[in-house]
């Protein structure tokens, strides 16, 4: 982007979560296939366009699917495959810790992985010394700092507004749970730092651009923002993250975000309290499943449309689906 916030430059690369071994998940070498193909089409848009090699980067945000949970261990080796945010697998866990912290700790949550494979004795949980989001993850590999954007942070463990950081009394009550007493890690160090938007995140290194560019032009020295989910995105893209403001994502999951202007009377177990990218309480409802179905649909209809021997790609239909959508159905919300 220039500095008016407009798109001068863009590459994408598309791919999707795999059901294995009962886990949603993928591996992290897919995550730096697609990183690096978005990073080589960017650079050869900048060159199409503006007859130019792409070597320096003022600032770089890296954003991602909220919750899940990556662990690793000293070494910063990764100790099982990643656990996605669209796993319905720590069900237990979620209502422990919901009655424990008198707040409502969805199935998504990093914290609520944590705690169910502790439920189930796993033995990689010894081993960890730090556990993150996929942004926190992909940033820390980019600028070697392992903090992450308030907003993310929210979807890992209850945050606290007023402190801008995780919210120390349910650290501690985590601490003082009984099968978390037997591990010689406190939750608080193992969680990454949490920033707020505009905070300095750290230095893009010698070694995190190698990571983004195979040609290895890319220079070092762009600063890193804090990283954040994709709720944090959708809130910043669409202008609603001042108090009484909202919005809708709709992507592979669906969800609201309802910035607050004072906290929920009591816990709702379909309302996740999140927070927006400078740490305002949010009310989010989530639903897991959104635009998969369409996501096969446009991919027929894009089969169809190569055998007719267009030229159309996969946005294109999207946006002529959605607009054909709009003009037969002005008035249909739904």
């Amino acid at each position: 982007m220039d500095p008016g916030c407009q798109i001068i430059a863009s590459g994408s690369f598309t791919w999707e979560s795999l059901f294995e071994n009962g886990i949603w998940t993928y591996s992290l070498d897919a995550v730096w296939l697609g990183v690096r193909e978005c990073y080589a089409q960017l650079a050869a848009d900048v060159e199409a366009r503006y007859h130019m090699s792409l070597a320096k980067i003022g600032a770089i945000g890296v954003s991602a699917m909220m919750h899940g949970y990556l662990p690793f261990d000293r070494a910063g080796e990764q100790l099982v495959p990643f656990r996605t945010w669209r796993n319905n697998i720590t069900e237990e866990a979620a209502d422990v810790l919901t009655e424990v912290f008198r707040y409502n700790i969805p199935q998504r949550w990093s914290i609520a992985h944590l705690y169910q494979a502790i439920l189930r004795s796993e033995e990689h949980v010894r081993g960890i010394a730090f556990f993150t989001t996929l942004s926190g993850y992909v940033h820390w590999k980019l600028c070697g700092e392992k903090v992450l954007g308030i907003g993310d942070a929210s979807g890992m463990f209850p945050v606290d507004e007023k402190s801008g950081t995780y919210d120390q009394q349910r650290l501690d009550a985590f601490s003082r749970m009984e099968l978390v007493k037997d591990y010689s890690w406190e939750i608080g160090s193992i969680l990454p730092r949490v920033l707020r938007a505009g905070q300095n995140a750290g230095i893009l290194t010698s070694e995190g651009a190698r990571l983004l560019d195979k040609s290895g032009k890319l220079e070092e020295g762009s600063l890193m923002v804090p990283p954040e989910g994709d709720a944090g995105t959708g809130m910043v893209s669409t202008n609603a993250v001042r108090k009484r403001m909202g919005n809708i994502s709709v992507g592979t999951s669906a969800f609201s975000m309802n910035v607050l202007d004072a906290p929920l009377r009591e816990i709702h177990r379909d309302i996740d309290i999140v927070a927006t990218p400078n740490g305002v309480p949010v009310a989010m409802v989530h639903t897991n499943n959104c635009s998969s179905d369409i996501n096969a649909w446009v991919g027929v209809f894009w089969d169809f449309a190569k055998g007719l021997g267009t030229d159309l790609n996969q946005d294109q239909l999207y946006k002529m689906l959605f607009c054909m959508h709009l003009r037969r159905n002005p008035m249909q919300v739904d």
